[in-house]
């Protein structure tokens, strides 16, 4: 039985049916030119409206946002346009849906970068990984991360002005509200973190100032949009691309603190086992006690995501853990994924292969239980 699981919650100006969830999801599959929308993408979400509460793929804010391969954005007019058609199919569905909302800082390459400059972050550190990018042949390859160049003040003005603009062209394109991606190694989360911020200004040193750009993006979403249709996801002590913070629970306690004083939708935070796209064994011993402290620090709704199943998504509902599950792998495969869990029914498993990039295989090729 899941009676938590499958009672209604409300959040922002929506009541949700049930709590399950789908988890923001980054498939590569965005049209070219133009990292816009397709017929193709608009099927994928259509087929998930089944989900309580939809966050889209995360979506670049500006051409500067992106780091990775046909991941779309949400700063032309065609872009708009084709967000539109995703979200009148997950809204003809009775569906409701948040866009995610990204810059990914210094987690980028100068082929995606404008006038191929290097990409942005709080401080010119490198960042231990890959980034997707395009060959010369049209095909999608792991390329290294350079040094990044360290944000100038003027550019952070940029940068909280370029979000303003996208949360307000998601809304224009039907989107019932926006999650800012302040997590898994991104440009927030660099800010955030004391391993990847090394600034001297108002923007770096204590953790109120690491917090800052955070805070002021997420007041300027609000004062453009209302705050009821602004959502905020972070990763405390994660991993992830070189994260790492000196005080997780003063850190994380003082900007959770900060954002339960201004009345958002929900709250969105990433299990610390989880890694990038990993789930790991064993998470920090300290987790279950900075969870007990953010949990009592924010007093709206809490999503939880982090390699959920059916049982613990249950018990973590059940237990006050959480008010929300979301689920990300298991909406791959399964673009039922409520009716399996309600019903018991076995799942479909992903093609991890198809995970990134490709057609219609492994994307909307899955079937329903029915």
């Amino acid at each position: 039985m899941t009676p938590h699981l499958f009672t209604p919650i409300r959040i922002g100006g929506h009541t949700l049916p049930h709590r399950v969830a789908m988890a923001p999801l980054t498939r590569s599959r965005a049209g070219q030119p133009g990292n816009v929308p397709t017929a193709m993408n608009v099927e994928y979400y259509r087929q998930r409206a089944g989900a309580a509460l939809i966050i889209s793929e995360a979506t670049q804010i500006s051409q500067q946002g992106q780091g990775y391969a046909w991941t779309p954005g949400i700063h032309s007019k065609a872009q708009v346009q084709g967000w539109q058609a995703v979200s009148d199919a997950v809204h003809e569905q009775g569906g409701v849906i948040f866009m995610q909302l990204w810059h990914v800082g210094r987690v980028s390459h100068p082929v995606f970068q404008p006038g191929g400059a290097l990409p942005v972050a709080p401080s010119a550190l490198p960042a231990p990984g890959k980034t997707f990018i395009i060959d010369a042949d049209g095909n999608g390859v792991w390329g290294n991360v350079p040094v990044p160049q360290a944000l100038t003040l003027e550019g952070i003005r940029e940068i909280v002005e370029d979000y303003r603009r996208a949360a307000r062209n998601a809304i224009a394109a039907g989107m019932d509200g926006v999650e800012i991606h302040a997590g898994n190694g991104y440009l927030l989360d660099q800010f955030i973190n004391s391993n990847s911020n090394q600034r001297d200004d108002a923007y770096g040193g204590t953790f109120e100032n690491r917090a800052r750009l955070l805070l002021e993006v997420v007041d300027a979403i609000a004062d453009e949009v209302g705050p009821g249709r602004v959502a905020v996801r972070l990763t405390p002590m994660g991993r992830f691309m070189g994260m790492g913070d000196e005080s997780p629970e003063h850190t994380f306690g003082h900007i959770v603190g900060q954002l339960d004083t201004r009345g958002l939708a929900y709250l969105h935070l990433v299990e610390p086992a989880m890694v990038g796209t990993v789930r790991e064994a064993h998470a920090d011993p300290r987790w279950d006690a900075i969870i007990r402290q953010l949990r009592a620090a924010y007093r709206g709704v809490l999503m939880l995501a982090g390699g959920y199943g059916r049982d613990s998504a249950e018990h973590a509902l059940a237990s006050g853990r959480a008010d929300i599950i979301a689920f990300g792998r298991p909406f791959i495969a399964n673009p039922d994924l409520p009716a399996r869990l309600r019903d018991g029914l076995p799942l479909n498993s992903p093609d991890t292969n198809s995970f990134f990039g490709g057609g219609a295989g492994g994307y909307i090729d899955y079937t329903a239980a029915a």
